[in-house]
């Protein structure tokens, strides 16, 4: 059965495809490719693996022999699901294969905005603490997380696993209720733990009940000095407005591995900001990038066609 990669790039060249071969017989595979190209190298596939390639109801539409979507990651928004479904073709994606990934890379954003680290790497680039009049630098007011209280939005594998390396810090944690369902969650919702959050790790998909799910409202409730954290979804923070409070020190602190536009080629404010001296960490989406994150997308996606072949029979 022809099988077809259009953006391997995506899961770097350090990646064994072999199981993924095996399960499928016949792969090709394509670095990157655009709509147009994608349609030409679909031709004749049964199944279509992508990441970030769009595929549009036109596109599903001009590829009658497709059976099978392989999604190499969580989020499916780059597909028309709904057009996949009346036409047959199954939308499979990948979950929990970044889970130490994620989690290890927000606890170190967690810790560096904690240390003020940003802050305190500009000053010895500066020569700061080559010319201290003591024997350290205490300008920046750091945070000992030991006791302080965590609030975790989405408690899924990650959110969860993040909260568990929290504790393992001393911290308190809580988990807010799902946006958009409050009233039928019971857990507190985010607007009544937001007050005495000391840190906020955002870990929920991007859905139209959480964009800008933290926007100047939500900002206002926080107390002086909190830390926020964004390794879920770009627009579920109203970036400008964190900013803003980061700048006029009502934020203590602001680290993002996502930004709503990715890459970000017309810039983003906060990547302007980045020289400012602000407590500021602007990572390029790869907190999922660990090699035994990406391997496991290939051997999850593998599964999920042996799966299917064995289904269609």
């Amino acid at each position: 059965m022809r099988a077809v990669i259009l953006d391997a790039a995506t899961l770097g060249d350090d990646i064994d495809l072999s199981t993924i071969r095996e399960a499928v017989g016949n792969l090709a595979v394509y670095s990157n490719s655009s709509a147009t190209q994608a349609v030409e190298r679909l031709g004749g596939a049964r199944i279509a693996l992508v990441n970030k390639v769009v595929l549009d109801e036109a596109a599903l539409s001009a590829l009658p022999g497709l059976e099978l979507i392989c999604v190499l990651a969580t989020g499916t928004n780059n597909i028309d699901r709904r057009a996949a479904q009346r036409m047959g073709i199954r939308v499979a994606n990948v979950t929990g294969y970044g889970t130490a990934s994620v989690a290890q890379h927000t606890l170190m954003l967690m810790l560096a905005l904690a240390a003020r680290l940003p802050c305190y790497q500009r000053d010895v680039a500066a020569g700061a603490w080559q010319n201290a009049d003591i024997f350290c630098l205490l300008d920046h007011r750091t945070m000992q997380l030991e006791g302080k209280r965590l609030v975790v939005v989405g408690q899924g594998t990650i959110g969860a696993r993040v909260g568990s390396l929290a504790q393992g810090l001393g911290m308190e944690v809580d988990y807010a209720a799902r946006p958009g369902n409050e009233r039928g969650d019971p857990r507190p919702s985010l607007n009544e733990l937001a007050r005495n959050a000391d840190v906020l790790s955002l870990h929920c998909p991007l859905t139209e009940a959480t964009r800008h799910l933290v926007n100047e409202s939500l900002l206002d409730r926080f107390q002086p000095g909190a830390l926020l954290i964004n390794c879920a979804r770009g627009g579920i923070v109203d970036e400008e407005a964190a900013l803003a409070a980061l700048r006029e020190g009502r934020l203590g602190g602001l680290a993002v591995d996502v930004l709503p536009e990715e890459p970000p080629r017309r810039g983003h404010p906060l990547l302007d900001a980045l020289p400012e001296p602000l407590n500021l960490i602007v990572t390029p989406h790869n907190a999922w990038i660990a090699p035994e994150a990406r391997q496991r997308i290939v051997d999850l996606t593998a599964d999920t066609i042996r799966a299917f072949l064995h289904q269609r029979g």
